[in-house]
């Protein structure tokens, strides 16, 4: 089969790769349908996630179709011909994670644990297509799939919701939600939005939808002025990081008091203007720094006291000059991790068909499989507009 493959820093290929194979009795096989690339697909793309192996196939938001099923997948749950989504956390369902739905912390998904042990203290569920870190699984930028887990992995899709709203699902949309339903919103809350990339868009959208009185969208109006455009479309406020300051801009919206809840949507590879990004900047070059955290530091400088600072951008190693002090005098509540993807996917598809959000107004371009190192180009290059690009094995 024709798969995206990593070659190494900003290194991408479709090669022919041996077809997935039935290994466990709950395993699934799925003919892929849809898949995109994701923001976090360019943390690899950019070199900054350990334990990547060349030729390891890339992609976490896919799609498709069950072709192949293990003798242990319960018939009642998933059988060969169902449409279905993949959530890109991997979860067993039954260890003691997932039975209190962090889906996204699950005991027994990643077999390669010892090294997130050893990186973070604990494991991190197995991921898609990122990294041996999370498992070294096989991605979803591919024609097919092999699924673990498949009677608890793969969630059926109704008819009526098509692929370019249903890939969604797999990760952003949720990612959005949870990061938005983290916030506790609350009758007049105001809530800002570091980055406006895919996962800030809905984001954005997410907390109108769970009755924020203002979201406040934060992005650079001259690299991605297009990026702010999608967030006003969506009802938020914007403020260019590049033109105003942006702190003075968050009091001057909020009566001097700060944002009841900032999102970090933004992670690992945060742009700034200020003294500290341009710092970051160069110790990340330098190879002194993991992580360039100027988003993360400047939500905690501007939430309100008391409020919570929400993170759904990734973060993979250890940050610097963060501002801890301010974050304890001020009392704020952190709430962040992968997203719990499984415990999401019902709740949203319900609010796609009541018509609450159609997700495919993040889409902006359209591939055939085979196009995908010109997309990955592109997207991390921030050209022709590009905030979401999906995929199309097949074609």
């Amino acid at each position: 089969m024709k798969a995206v493959t990593w070659c190494g820093t900003r290194k991408v290929s479709v090669d022919n790769v041996p077809d997935p194979q039935i290994l466990n009795p709950r395993d699934a096989i799925v003919k892929i349908t849809s898949t995109c690339i994701c923001g976090s697909d360019l943390h690899l793309y950019d070199g900054y996630i350990p334990t990547m192996q060349k030729g390891d196939v890339l992609g976490h938001e896919f799609m498709g179709e069950v072709v192949e099923v293990g003798s242990g997948v319960n018939a009642e749950k998933v059988k060969v011909g169902d449409r279905v989504i993949v959530p890109f956390c991997i979860a067993c369902g039954n260890c003691f994670y997932c039975k209190r739905q962090l889906f996204s912390c699950c005991d027994n998904s990643n077999p390669n644990a010892w090294l997130g042990e050893k990186a973070y203290g604990f494991s991190t569920a197995g991921l898609f297509g990122y990294s041996h870190l999370t498992g070294g699984y096989a991605g979803g930028q591919a024609e097919y799939a092999r699924v673990p887990f498949a009677d608890h992995q793969l969630f059926k899709v109704p008819e009526t919701i098509p692929d370019e709203q249903a890939v969604f699902l797999t990760d952003i949309f949720p990612t959005g939600y949870m990061a938005a339903e983290q916030c506790n919103i609350q009758k007049g809350d105001v809530v800002a939005v570091w980055g406006c990339g895919p996962v800030g868009q809905f984001a954005i959208r997410s907390a109108a939808l769970l009755g924020a009185h203002k979201v406040v969208a934060i992005d650079d109006g001259t690299r991605v002025p297009e990026r702010l455009r999608m967030a006003a479309d969506g009802g938020a406020i914007t403020i260019d990081m590049r033109d105003e300051y942006v702190y003075e801009k968050l009091l001057e919206l909020t009566g001097g008091r700060g944002p009841d809840a900032c999102i970090d949507a933004v992670g690992m590879e945060a742009h700034g203007f200020t003294v500290d990004a341009f710092v970051d900047k160069m110790k990340s070059a330098a190879m002194m720094a993991t992580d360039r955290p100027h988003a993360l530091r400047q939500a905690i400088n501007c939430c309100r006291k008391g409020g919570t600072v929400s993170v759904p951008g990734v973060y993979g190693g250890v940050v610097d000059k963060l501002p801890f002090g301010a974050a304890m005098q001020k009392g704020l509540q952190f709430r962040m991790g992968q997203t719990h993807v499984h415990k999401y996917v019902p709740i949203l598809i319900d609010r796609i068909q009541r018509g609450e959000i159609d997700p495919s107004f993040v889409i902006t371009h359209k591939m055939p499989l085979t196009e995908a190192p010109q997309g990955y180009k592109m997207f991390q290059e921030k050209r022709d507009g590009c905030i979401k690009i999906v995929l199309k094995p097949g074609q």
